[in-house]
C-alpha cells in the first residue's frame, strides 16, 4: 500500500489578505495552514518527503504542494494512480465555532471545508476519484502519528503543541501497541504556540517563521525583570488547566484575526512594540527570556499533570507540533527526569503533519508497531551528471576540482581549519527545518571570530543568533553534558545541552551566551559521509566536530538542487562548495584564519 500525505491550506493567505486589506505581512502570517509539504509512505517505511518551499522558493508557503507531490512520486518511481490514499493533515467539520461571525464563516467556507480540499484536488488531478481517495486526518492526530510511529517506542506519552489544530492547541495522547488515544486536550484560548507567535510579532519578527529567533534571544535576557507580568502570558491552575490570559484581550472578530488586542496589552505590560528595523535592547531580551521561561514552565506543568494522572505510566515521550521545535524547552524537558527516553519528530512543524497523516492512514489499513527512524534524508538526491551541468555556469574566477573521497575530505578539512566557510551539498535532502549534514554550511567551531563572520557576512542575519555543533557520537559525551546512552536523542539537532565548562573557550563559535549548544550528534551509520568529514577534521586538528548551519542565505529556503547550490554559492561570500565529488573554490580569495 502507498499513501501520500500532504499539509497546508492553499487559500489561507489569500483569503486573509482579502478579508483584512489593511493588514500587514506579519498579521497575515498569524494564520492556519502554512508550511505545506508532501510525504510518501509504504509498508516498508518512509519513501520520500519534501516541503513545497524548497521548490517554489517561498519560505513557509502554505500553497498546495503540487511540486512536492511530483517530487515524491518521482523519487519513488510511481504515479498518482499507484497511490491508494491521499491523506491531508486537517479535518475540519461544521461546528458552531465557525458560525461565530462573518469571518469565521468565511474561513470554513473558503479554506477549511472538505469541499474546498476536494475542489483543489479535482482541479489539479481531475482523473482521480477523490471522494474515495481523500482521507482527512485531524491535525493533532497527524502530528502525533508523525512522532509515535517513527519513535520505536511501543508505549509512550505523546504531546502535541502548536498554534492550533482544528479546535485545540495542545493534545496529550497515549501510544499503546500501535494505537493512539487522546487523554486530554487544551483549547485554542490556552495556545502556547499562538502566545509565542504574538510575542514574536511584538518583538518585531515575523510570526510563524521567526520564533526560533526569540528562542535564541532569550538567553541574553533576565526573566525576573518581568516576573509579575508573566502571569498574563500563561497561568497554570491546580486542576491541571492552562490558560493564556493575554489571548482574552482579542475580543472582536478582527482582533481575533490580527491579535491586535493581545498586542495592545503587551504594550501596556512591556512598553512599545519593537519596529522590525529598530535596535535590539535589553528590554527586548528580557521579554524574550520571560516568554521562554513561561513556555518551559507550562510544558513541564502539562507533562507532570499527564504523568500524575496516568499514575506513572510510560517513561517514554514523543513530541510534535511547532512548539516541539523549541530546542531550549526540549532540553529542559530532557533534563527534568520525567522521562527515560524522548523522541521529537525532526519535521515537528506543519510540514511534518503531511508525514503523520500518511502514516496514520497507512496504519489504519496495515497495522504495525512503531519503528525507530534514523536520519530524515527523504528528499531528492542528484547524480554526478546533474552536478557537472550545474557547475558549467561558473566563470573562470572559480576553480572546480573532481576529487576522490579521501582527497575531498582532506581538502575540505584543511579549508575549514584555515578559516574558510564551506558549503556542503551531498546525498538526499533533509526533510524538516534543520540541515543535518547534506545541505549544510560548515565552519571551524574553534575559530573565535567565526560566529560573528557567519552572521554578518555569510548568513546576513541577526548577530545574536547561535550556531550548532555537529559532533561525532563517539566523542559527544566528552564535550557536552549528555546522559550516557542518550546520544541518539541529539541526532536531529532538536535539543540544547550545556557545553562542558572546560571546552567553552575552545568552542566559541558554537557556545551560546548561557553555555548551551544545540547539539547534533552524528552517527556513522546514519550519516556516513558527514561522519567521515568530521572524523577527518578531528584526526587532522584535534576537535571532532564542525559548526553546522543550513545551506541558505537570508530569506531563502534551504537549497534543493545542484543549480540552487551553485547559484547560492556564487552570489554569496562562501569560500568553497563541496558538491558531490567536486570541490569549488574561488581563485581570487586567499585562504586564512578569521580572527585567528
Amino acid at each position: 500500500m502507498l499513501v501520500l500525505g500532504i499539509s497546508g491550506l492553499d487559500r489561507s493567505m489569500s483569503v486573509k489578505k482579502d478579508m483584512l486589506p489593511g493588514s500587514d505581512r506579519r498579521e497575515r502570517r498569524l494564520v492556519q495552514g502554512l508550511d505545506s509539504a508532501a510525504a510518501l509512505v509504504g509498508e516498508e517505511g518512509v519513501i520520500a518527503a519534501s516541503a513545497q518551499e524548497r521548490h517554489d522558493g517561498d519560505k513557509g508557503t502554505g500553497r498546495f504542494p503540487s511540486d512536492a507531490i511530483e517530487a515524491c512520486l518521482r523519487m519513488a518511481g510511481v504515479t498518482l494512480h499507484d497511490v491508494d490514499f491521499l491523506a491531508h493533515g486537517f479535518r475540519y467539520e461544521p461546528s458552531p465555532v465557525f458560525e461565530r461571525d462573518s469571518l469565521t464563516r468565511r474561513w470554513y467556507r473558503e479554506v477549511y471545508s472538505e469541499q474546498v480540499q476536494l475542489d483543489l484536488l479535482r482541479a489539479r488531478y481531475p482523473e482521480h476519484d477523490w471522494n474515495r481517495k481523500l482521507a482527512r486526518v485531524p491535525h493533532h492526530l497527524a502530528h502525533a502519528a508523525s512522532a509515535y510511529y517513527l519513535s520505536g517506542f511501543q508505549d509512550a506519552l505523546v504531546l502535541v503543541a502548536d498554534g492550533m489544530g482544528e479546535t485545540e492547541s495542545i493534545s496529550v495522547m497515549s501510544g499503546e501497541d500501535g494505537r493512539l488515544r487522546t487523554l486530554r486536550t487544551y483549547p485554542v484560548s490556552a495556545s502556547l504556540g499562538i502566545l509565542y507567535s504574538v510575542v514574536t510579532h511584538y518583538l518585531g519578527f515575523l510570526p510563524g517563521m521567526d520564533e526560533y529567533k526569540v528562542m535564541g534571544l532569550a538567553p541574553y535576557g533576565d526573566p525576573s525583570r518581568y516576573a509579575k507580568a508573566a502571569d498574563e502570558l500563561a497561568r497554570r491552575h491546580p486542576d491541571g488547566r492552562l490558560s493564556v490570559p493575554l489571548l482574552s484581550r482579542d475580543r472582536s472578530p478582527v482582533e481575533r484575526e490580527t491579535h491586535r488586542g493581545a498586542l495592545g496589552r503587551l504594550e501596556e505590560l512591556f512598553g512599545p512594540a519593537r519596529h522590525p528595523d529598530a535596535p535590539m535592547t535589553q528590554r527586548h531580551m528580557d521579554i524574550a527570556a520571560t516568554l521562554q521561561h513561561c513556555l518551559e514552565e507550562s510544558l513541564l506543568f502539562i507533562l507532570r499533570t499527564a504523568v500524575e494522572q496516568a499514575g506513572g505510566g510510560s517513561r517514554d515521550l514523543c513530541m510534535a507540533g511547532g512548539v516541539a521545535l523549541n530546542c531550549t524547552a526540549n532540553g529542559r524537558i530532557a533534563r527534568s527526569g520525567l522521562f527515560d527516553r524522548i523522541f521529537v519528530q525532526p519535521a515537528a512543524g506543519d510540514d511534518g503533519s503531511a508525514l503523520g497523516a500518511a502514516l496514520w492512514q497507512l496504519r489504519q489499513h496495515v497495522p504495525a508497531p512503531p519503528v525507530t527512524m534514523t536520519m530524515p534524508y527523504w528528499g531528492e538526491g542528484f547524480g554526478a551528471r546533474e552536478v557537472a551541468e550545474a557547475l558549467t555556469v561558473l566563470g573562470p574566477e572559480h576553480e572546480v576540482r573532481e576529487l576522490p573521497d579521501e582527497q575531498l575530505l582532506e581538502q575540505v578539512s584543511w579549508l575549514i581549519r584555515n578559516g574558510s566557510v564551506v558549503a556542503w551539498f551531498q546525498g538526499r535532502m533533509e526533510f524538516g527545518p534543520r540541515a543535518l549534514g547534506n545541505r549544510s554550511i560548515l565552519a571551524d567551531p574553534t575559530a573565535p571570530g567565526m560566529r560573528a563572520h557567519l552572521n554578518a557576512v555569510v548568513k546576513q542575519r541577526e548577530e545574536f543568533r547561535p550556531f550548532a555543533p555537529a559532533v561525532l557520537a563517539e566523542e559527544a559525551l566528552e564535550y557536552f553534558e549528555l546522559e550516557p546512552g542518550q546520544e541518539g536523542l541529539y541526532r536531529h539537532m532538536l535539543f540544547t545541552a550545556q557545553v562542558r565548562e572546560k571546552y567553552r573557550e575552545l568552542l566559541p563559535a558554537v557556545t551560546h551566551v548561557d553555555g548551551s549548544a544545540r547539539v547534533q550528534v552524528v552517527e556513522r551509520d546514519g550519516a556516513p559521509r558527514f561522519w567521515s568529514l568530521i572524523r577527518r577534521f578531528g584526526d587532522d586538528w584535534g576537535t571532532p566536530m564542525l559548526l553546522n548551519t543550513s545551506f541558505n542565505l537570508r530569506g531563502q529556503p534551504i537549497v534543493r538542487t545542484p543549480q540552487e547550490a551553485v547559484a547560492t554559492y556564487a552570489r554569496s561570500s562562501l569560500d568553497a562548495l563541496a558538491i558531490g565529488g567536486r570541490l569549488v573554490v574561488r581563485r581570487s580569495r586567499a585562504q586564512g584564519d578569521i580572527d585567528g
